[in-house]
């Protein structure tokens, strides 16, 4: 019986230096002459969730509360929650070890290998959005972690902006799997004059203990 290899519609034109094969994904944890930054780390292996019900405020996914208000985000137990409307949340498993799964309840749909996922991690990365959005991430009403449903590069996405402080600022970025070459081309000619290169997920993970 063979196994089913798992492949992300991430590409980049850039070496690996450190991988492993993580549940069937081969993932990249260091790439050659990645730089000091801005980064974009493909985390499309991350499991990531969509719930569904007609009482979200009674559920608790991975016993988080989830936001009460449309927009809302909370990053609890390694987990990534996101308020999209009254009946629908996103939840990434950001936490990498496997040890948060999927529930078994039907409001539940795996969503990961349908997907591209990024973050964009770096000083400059609102700078490089501004040249692919017009959504306002410098929205003084909005705290960080916060959502947002719209278009990035002409495309429907969810962007979870996490930090927005010198080089702790940073997002996550999603959408559908087909747009995936498109999205990168347009991510790294948008951060060109800034440097943006390719990071493996190690990066991702120090960043991530600063938030």
């Amino acid at each position: 019986m063979l196994d089913i290899q798992r492949v992300s519609p991430v590409v980049f034109k850039a070496t690996p230096l450190k991988q492993e094969v993580r549940d069937n994904w081969t993932v990249v944890l260091e790439y050659a002459e990645q730089g000091r930054g801005p980064h974009v780390v493909d985390l499309s292996h991350k499991p990531r969730f969509d719930c569904q019900a007609p009482d979200l405020d009674a559920i608790q996914p991975f016993g988080i509360t989830l936001p009460g208000a449309p927009g809302g985000s909370v990053f609890e137990k390694g987990v990534l929650a996101n308020r999209m409307n009254a009946t629908q949340a996103s939840l990434f498993n950001l936490a990498g070890d496997g040890t948060i799964s999927m529930p078994g309840q039907s409001i539940y749909t795996d969503v990961t290998e349908a997907t591209l996922c990024v973050a964009l991690i770096g000083e400059e990365v609102f700078s490089i959005c501004e040249k692919l959005t017009a959504l306002d991430f410098w929205d003084p009403e909005k705290y960080p972690p916060f959502l947002y449903q719209g278009p990035f590069c002409h495309v429907p996405c969810q962007i979870i902006t996490l930090g927005r402080n010198g080089n702790d600022s940073g997002l996550i970025l999603t959408c559908s799997r087909g747009y995936g070459r498109d999205m990168i081309h347009a991510i790294l000619a948008a951060g060109e004059e800034f440097g943006l290169r390719p990071a493996g997920e190690n990066r991702f993970g120090q960043w991530l203990t600063t938030m």
